[in-house]
């Protein structure tokens, strides 16, 4: 145990909990132990609090000697203390104590410390923080990134998701004499270029490295690693590794914050008094990260340039964990069936290229530097997207087929011969699909419809890979199943989990504009799905101008220009609208200054920012931390374990229930039993929610277009047989439904979507002005003359009525 007092200090301790010594032995041993030994005793034979809480709130001490950061969890049940000494300068000397202590113990701890410490002046002040990023070291002494500041982004099964606001970084040595102070100067400042307070992304009780997926279904992936994260995300993985030597501290889980960079953004709609959350994650790797025109292609190792990851995960908010309790035994879990996920995957394309940037042009001509007729660096890269992924893989390919002066279709013409040389050895079922389109000569040219197309590869794609839903299908599908006239195609009720094996790969030259267009179709197909899978929408096909999509659209652009930001250092240029056709009065002279913006940061500012990229990700020399790697088989490329199914259905339905079962660590994080939190300020009240449109007071569907104008469906809606969704929309045409009066029929078919003939919005107008057939007016007339009648007959009668006054008189 760690000594976190001096051992001359010994003095006597009061009694903190209700237990009491059983024995005078026992009451010596406690007295003559040291101040730290004596509260360890103690807070072993107190009541061991719960250990299924995460540590969210942390205090930083400091004085000339140490720190001191005490890490507590949301409730102020379990606390923690680290220890950093601060009187050596090459050393960075961190003893951290494992033992959990109670609030009463923390405090006479604190106490005690302060007391040992007046020589040099007390432990100092208290000071609020919110993790510790790691350490970094330059020409000289240790720093300390500490996180000074931090706003929640999102809300994921009563887990936050934070985005770091702002960061200090505070020498470790109080007297650190520098040799070098320019140089350790320039460093400092080259480091400080990669702004920490911009798209850096934490939580506490979440692995926001990894997947829903990956979460829910391989709890225990990190049993056999130093590190509890995925490393390919973390960017600040350096400032982790390096000061402890490749060995992981063994409570760093508790105060060191692994940091993610990319986007985070969480949006909510609300469907008819249900609640649906949408967030959309992008991570970016740390391997071969950089700038634009001087990180391309792939490296050594199978590292690409530009590797995101992006997940859409789509929820309804009916209760706020993972789990919802089970209908057979209360006291017992099963998983939610209100959460869904799917994945994409953008890259630089795996082949050695690079563009010379000395001559000024802005459009750089494009040299493949290395020629292999084995692809070797591309096999690593596939081979590692397998055992991330699994099986199937599809490659969409969207850089340009055809140009005057070759450029890009010399990318084209490798890549293809790639994926044709390395598929040739896979077995047939395992084969990789290669998708090649020239986008841009499909707008430019119009000769395709460039939506309609990507959306028909998305269906495609998303029946092949499928995605994450972690319950069974809504039983309303099976009843709708049930109607079908035609037995033949009706669907199988899906009773089981759904899962997500394969990945759709997407890429154009910069992995920007065209990339993050066709990822906007894909999530855009996808969100379909998942609300169907969800119960939320009766037809997985959302049409454009819609709110939900207009919504889903936003955040894709939010995406992109986050991404391009980082990599180019400016924002999209070519956007949805505009492969749409539907340009804004403003997007010319708006596409003008963005290429501007993008030719001058490309040109004067990305050494600068390589270097500091490079030193914040610790990579030495121009090699970006590659390996020299042993070249492997020429045939046998791929490793065979990483061909079998990755994610098995019994295998991941038995993990995500031992999940749920075994973790709830939520609750005090978002409940916050001890905080006042005003209704008005909790953030999943303050979610940001798309304006929706009213019809005469009525909500209007979310789901339904705000024009009249044909709405387009994939071809391939119409020729795909869904065996893995069970109930669909295809089949729902067929179902017997009650007909709707024929004035409303005929409104419906200005949207030319039968299947909005149901919708909500439709409704809302029959029922605000209604169509009565004639035999029921012709018998409510009759009903209202009888009654007028009848009510005539009762006035007649009481007007000759005797009063009350004549009665007496002729009494």
């Amino acid at each position: 145990m760690a000594q976190l007092a001096e051992k001359g200090q010994t003095s006597t301790v009061q009694d903190c909990s209700q237990t009491r010594l059983s024995s005078k032995i026992q009451d010596v041993a406690f007295e003559s132990a040291s101040i730290t030994d004596k509260l360890t005793q103690h807070a072993t034979r107190c009541s061991t609090p719960p250990r299924h809480s995460a540590f969210n709130k942390f205090i930083l001490y400091e004085n000339k000697l140490r720190f001191y950061i005490i890490i507590s969890n949301a409730s102020d049940s379990r606390h923690r203390i680290v220890k950093i000494d601060r009187t050596s300068q090459n050393d960075l000397d961190v003893i951290e104590d494992e033992t959990d202590y109670s609030g009463r113990q923390m405090s006479a701890m604190i106490k005690m410390l302060d007391d040992g410490n007046k020589a040099s002046g007390g432990i100092g002040k208290a000071r609020i923080i919110f993790g510790v990023a790691g350490f970094v070291r330059f020409t000289a002494g240790w720093y300390m990134i500490v996180i000074s500041k931090r706003s929640s982004v999102a809300l994921l099964g009563g887990h936050y998701l934070y985005h770091c606001e702002s960061t200090e970084i505070i020498p470790v040595c109080f007297n650190n004499k520098v040799d070098k102070p320019t140089e350790e100067q320039r460093l400092l400042n080259i480091f400080k270029q990669v702004d920490m307070s911009k798209n850096f992304y934490f939580s506490y009780s979440y692995d926001i490295t990894s997947t829903l997926q990956l979460n829910l279904t391989k709890p225990n992936r990190f049993e056999k690693s130093n590190w509890w994260f995925n490393d390919r995300y973390v960017w600040n993985f350096h400032m982790l590794y390096s000061p402890f030597k490749d060995k992981s501290p063994r409570g760093g889980q508790a105060w060191l914050i692994p940091l993610i960079h990319g986007h985070v953004d969480q949006a909510k709609l609300n469907v008819l008094s249900r609640v649906v959350f949408v967030t959309l994650i992008a991570r970016r790797s740390r391997h071969y990260a950089g700038a634009r025109y001087l990180t391309r292609g792939v490296n050594e190792e199978g590292n690409v340039a530009n590797e995101v990851e992006t997940e859409q995960i789509v929820s309804e908010a009916v209760t706020t964990p993972f789990y919802v309790p089970s209908s057979e035994h209360q006291s017992r879990r099963k998983p939610s069936p209100h959460y869904t996920s799917y994945v994409q995957y953008r890259g630089s394309i795996p082949i050695s290229w690079t563009q010379d940037t000395t001559s000024m042009s802005p459009r750089p001509p494009i040299e493949i530097s290395v020629v292999d007729p084995y692809f070797t660096a591309a096999s690593r890269h596939f081979n590692n997207l397998f055992a991330r992924y699994g099986t199937p893989m599809i490659i969409l390919n969207l850089i340009k087929r055809r140009e005057p002066v070759p450029r890009e279709s010399k990318l084209l013409d490798e890549y293809t011969q790639c994926v044709r040389y390395l598929n040739q050895f896979l077995p047939e079922d395992k084969k990789m699909v290669y998708r090649a389109w020239d986008m841009s000569r499909a707008y430019k040219e119009k000769t395709q419809d460039v939506i309609s197309y990507l959306e028909d590869l998305a269906e495609e794609s998303i029946q092949m890979t499928g995605f994450f839903h972690t319950g069974s299908e809504p039983y309303s599908h099976h009843l709708q199943n049930r109607w079908s006239e035609d037995e033949q195609y009706r669907p199988a009720w899906r009773k089981n989990i759904l899962l997500q094996n394969g990945v759709c790969r997407t890429n154009c030259v910069d992995c920007l504009d065209r990339t993050n267009a066709a990822q906007f179709v894909f999530g855009k197909r996808a969100f379909g799905h998942q609300l169907y899978a969800l119960g939320v929408v009766r037809n997985p096909n959302l049409p454009f101008d819609s709110v939900a999509v207009n919504m889903l659209t936003e955040m894709y652009h939010d995406h992109g220009d986050t991404l391009a930001l980082q990599y180019t250092g400016s924002a999209l240029v070519n956007r949805v609208e505009t492969y749409r056709h539907l340009p804004h009065w403003n997007s010319h002279s708006r596409d003008i200054i963005e290429n501007i913006r993008r030719f001058y940061a490309n040109s004067l500012l990305d050494a600068d920012k390589q270097m500091a990229i490079n030193l914040f990700l610790g990579v030495q020399g121009e090699r970006h931390g590659q390996v020299v790697q042993v070249r492997g088989k020429y045939q046998e490329w791929f490793d065979t374990e990483n061909l079998r199914t990755l994610y098995p259905l019994a295998e991941s339905t038995q993990y995500l229930s031992d999940f749920v079962g075994q973790r709830g660590d939520f609750w005090s994080e978002y409940y916050r039993p001890l905080l006042f939190t005003s209704l008005e300020k909790h953030f999943a009240f303050c979610m940001s929610t798309p304006p929706g449109k009213f019809i005469k007071g009525v909500s209007y569907s979310p789901f339904l277009p705000s024009s009249m104008h044909v709405v387009h469906q994939p071809r391939l809606v119409t020729g795909v047989k869904r065996h893995w969704m069970g109930a669909h929309s295809l089949h729902n045409e067929k179902l017997r439904r009650k007909a709707l009066p024929a004035d409303i029929a005929d409104r419906s078919q200005l949207m030319h979507q039968s299947d909005l003939i149901q919708s909500s919005g439709i409704l809302a107008s029959y029922l605000l002005d209604p169509k009565v057939p004639s035999e029921e007016l012709s018998e409510y007339y009759r009903c209202a003359n009888i009654h007028a009648a009848g009510k005539q007959l009762i006035n007649t009668a009481q007007m000759y009525r005797p009063s009350s006054a004549d009665a007496r008189c002729n009494a």
